[in-house]
């Protein structure tokens, strides 16, 4: 009898969450969001070194793209 308690209780817990598809936060689902979420992580992840960031010491050619064509 105590396991059929046990068991009815974690039942009833696990039913408390929000579902996927309820509505969440921005007019998006609860997955949706969570999804976003993961990808934003995933994204922030593979940021570039600062290095890539900062502005390189070389110049862009002279002239018009008239020149290069002849």
């Amino acid at each position: 009898m105590k396991r059929f308690c046990l068991l009815s209780c974690l039942l009833a817990l696990a039913a408390c969450g929000k579902a996927d598809n309820d509505p969440g936060p921005g007019g998006v689902t609860v997955g949706e969001a969570r999804a976003l979420d993961e990808a934003a992580a995933m994204l922030d992840a593979r940021r570039p070194p600062q290095e890539a960031l900062e502005p390189s010491a070389m110049e862009w050619p002279s002239g018009t793209p008239d020149d290069a064509a002849q």
